[in-house]
């Protein structure tokens, strides 16, 4: 029998969580912890043990060490009551795609108790006009707002999405940042994976970073690393046309004495003043480059 969750209690909480394959640690000791009613991103590079973490809390895969439980209840002896109860959005499905919008929808609706109206639904992610087109005719944007659709149509209260936006253009993100921004001012609680920071930075309540299966740093994301990972970094080019920089919490200080030091005029090539993004934190605390990330 599912467990119905205690009022005021964390919707996901895991602690020491682990996996191996073989000789690989997937999973190594890892805590988490989601909040009621928010978006929380999980970030980490390939291998770094995100899907096998998410897979553990889905239900989907089993672990050899660690408590967990998720709306209250272990996923791993979760019921179909308590599956009714999430929605999850896979990286790609092409599942039934000879199917239209308004048969999939539709049809998923029929397996939950109390799921939401199917129309209310389609209207909800903006597929209203594309309701009797095939699944496989939709372009990349509007799949996986059916995706979407397909994963809320059940009334979730839990909301996996795994690397919602793979392939969008810049417009379609954007407006898909809207509907899950809705989703969560609607009361669902959502976890996230992606590899785009700006997503997380954009979209998410709370970040964890995980590496080799542990978690490194958790925070919201103007304050993931602390305070000294967000201290200005002076940059500009030296005598010799080399690219200097140096980190400081008085930034204003520093480019008056490169001035005053700079002849004849005062100017300092190259000079910039910037403080760190969420990605310059991320890859300080993966210890990735730009370039793999982007791999």
């Amino acid at each position: 029998m599912d467990t119905p969750r205690r009022q005021g209690a964390p919707v996901i909480e895991g602690l020491g969580l682990r996996k191996r394959y073989g000789t690989k640690q997937a999973v190594d000791g890892l805590d988490l912890r989601v909040e009621q009613g928010e978006i929380f991103a999980v970030l980490g590079p390939n291998g770094a043990g995100k899907t096998t973490t998410v897979e553990i809390l889905e239900g989907f895969r089993s672990r050899d060490a660690g408590e967990v439980t998720v709306l209250g209840q272990d996923p791993a002896s979760g019921g179909r009551a308590w599956r009714s109860r999430l929605g999850v959005v896979l990286q790609d499905s092409r599942d039934q795609v000879e199917l239209t919008v308004r048969e999939l929808v539709h049809h998923f609706a029929g397996f939950y108790p109390a799921g939401q109206d199917p129309e209310e639904v389609i209207d909800a992610v903006g597929l209203r006009e594309k309701g009797s087109t095939r699944a496989r005719q939709l372009s990349g944007g509007q799949r996986r707002r059916l995706d979407v659709a397909l994963g809320i149509v059940g009334r979730p209260e839990l909301l996996f999405l795994d690397e919602p936006t793979t392939g969008f253009d810049p417009q379609a993100r954007r407006s898909f940042w809207e509907l899950v921004r809705s989703l969560r001012d609607g009361g669902t609680t959502i976890l996230l994976t992606t590899h785009y920071l700006d997503e997380a930075a954009h979209l998410a309540d709370r970040v964890a970073v995980v590496r080799d299966g542990r978690l490194v740093a958790l925070d919201t994301p103007d304050a993931l690393g602390g305070p000294q990972a967000r201290r200005p970094v002076v940059r500009w080019t030296g005598a010799d046309g080399s690219t200097r920089s140096e980190r400081t919490d008085r930034p204003t200080r520093l480019v008056h004495e490169l001035a005053a030091s700079t002849a004849p005029d005062g100017e300092v090539p190259g000079l910039q003043v910037v403080r760190p993004s969420l990605e310059d934190v991320y890859l300080e605390l993966v210890g990735a480059t730009t370039e793999e990330v982007a791999r």
